[in-house]
């Protein structure tokens, strides 16, 4: 029985580092785009950049919320 349990806590650990590597790819990208405006010039911004903006920041929130129990998901 203590082999099957490494094993698994082995593969858990791979799925973790595998997830975890998954987010922080995500994180450089979207920072990447955010130091690059968006891919927006300030001469050019209307009001849908703002709407996709507010969206983005939204779908961030619930994740933040989530991970650090806050908003809906606090205590």
């Amino acid at each position: 029985m203590t082999t099957r349990r490494a094993t698994d806590k082995s593969k858990a650990l791979d799925a973790f580092i595998a997830a975890k590597a998954e987010i922080d790819t995500m994180l450089e990208r979207l920072k990447a785009l955010s130091d690059d405006h968006f891919e927006t010039h300030p001469d050019e911004i209307h009001w849908g950049h703002v709407g996709t903006l507010k969206h983005y920041a939204g779908l961030l929130r619930q994740i933040t919320d989530s991970a650090f129990k806050e908003g809906e998901h606090a205590a």
